[in-house]
């Protein structure tokens, strides 16, 4: 088990997912699917930077890279390698 991805995907589903049977896969698209919207993506962001205790540039914060809990893993490790 991956416990940063599996982190992410419990904040996710606590605070975007709105039909408990809907599963999140590290695959499945939050933003472009409309599970994360704009407005969720700041808290979502701030949540990662408090959690990792890591600051995300705004300029990598982008929904091309933040659309998949894979992308959004592969975003912390490359600002924090350790995690």
């Amino acid at each position: 088990m991956d416990q940063l991805k599996d982190a992410i995907r419990a904040y996710v589903v606590a605070e975007y997912v709105q039909d408990s049977a809907r599963a999140i896969e590290d695959c499945t698209h939050l933003i472009s699917s409309g599970i994360v919207d704009s407005f969720s993506m700041v808290s979502l962001k701030r949540f990662l930077e408090r959690s990792c205790q890591i600051a995300i540039p705004d300029r990598l914060a982008t929904p091309e890279a933040s659309d998949t809990i894979e992308q959004i893993a592969a975003l912390i490790r490359r600002i924090k390698p350790a995690a």
